[in-house]
């Protein structure tokens, strides 16, 4: 059945609107794009000397191993502390005992609602702005507070999202929270949780840009100095954002693939009970 049962399929009138607002938006887009491109000719940033920047050796060099590693490195430690610390705060949550999920409710509120650049100088001054590492771990921990914050709510969502049958049926069988949750739960609502936990990853990444305003090393650190040194902001922020966006489309990449490999291809665990017994129960 190709047609959507929640509306009729488009008339020969609506497909015709449809084609001209496309043809409009275009057009639009495409003034946009010239007017921007006169603009950029007319301000100097399409001369060549601007440019060649970019193409000089020493320069790229200081761009991919100064600037896109120290980046990589900061967004991957922080995504792998956010993890870590969103399942215990996750679990936490979920927690039946009040000592133990009202300060997880609390830790979890805060650190969602604190700006990231705010964490990024809280954390810098704590560690002392003296020392020439406290840049690259204020951005570090503030990363992992607040990515940390939201996959906790998303590891929650995740496990309320798998059908209440699951957990009842294993109750059912004699299975204590701690196994429904391990064995029952968790592997369904990791393949439920995955998609959102990819584009935190790329969140976090981006996020490190704001390290620039607490002297963390990294891309942007690299795109400043060369834009003073050669007064060329537009053509370096512009070289910037594409590296930016080559990273994220190979991070992505490599989750989808990574959620491909092991989790798309993976029987999820369920419990079913017919009868009052499992469904490969056999009955004499």
């Amino acid at each position: 059945m190709s047609a959507s049962v929640l509306f009729d399929a488009p008339g020969p009138r609506t497909v015709a609107r449809h084609r001209v607002y496309s043809v409009v938006a275009a057009v639009v887009l495409l003034a946009f794009l010239v007017w921007a491109v006169k603009r950029f000719y007319d301000a100097g940033h399409l001369e060549g000397d601007k440019w060649e920047v970019f193409v000089t050796p020493r320069f790229l060099e200081a761009l991919l191993v100064d600037g896109v590693l120290e980046t990589v490195k900061m967004a991957a430690t922080a995504v792998a502390g956010a993890v870590v610390l969103g399942f215990v705060l996750g679990v936490g949550k979920m927690s039946d005992h009040g000592w133990l999920r009202w300060p997880a409710w609390a830790v979890v509120e805060f650190f969602r609602a604190v700006p990231v650049l705010l964490l990024m100088v809280f954390t810098w001054y704590a560690l002392g702005i003296a020392d020439d590492s406290s840049s690259y771990w204020a951005v570090v921990v503030a990363l992992t507070l607040y990515n940390g914050a939201v996959l906790a709510e998303v590891l929650r969502a995740g496990v309320n999202a798998v059908p209440k049958g699951q957990a009842e049926a294993a109750y059912a069988i004699g299975m204590r929270k701690t196994q429904v949750m391990n064995i029952i739960l968790m592997p369904q609502a990791v393949k439920i949780m995955l998609p959102a936990i990819i584009s935190q990853c790329v969140v976090a990444l981006k996020d490190t840009a704001l390290g620039l305003y607490v002297a963390a090393p990294g891309l942007t650190a690299i795109s400043r100095s060369i834009y003073l040194e050669f007064d060329n902001r537009v053509p370096t922020m512009f070289v910037t954002a594409m590296l930016y966006i080559v990273i994220n489309l190979i991070l992505t990449w490599l989750a989808t693939l990574v959620q491909k490999r092991f989790v798309g291809e993976k029987k999820v665990l369920q419990v079913s009970m017919v009868g009052g017994a499992p469904d490969d129960t056999k009955t004499a």
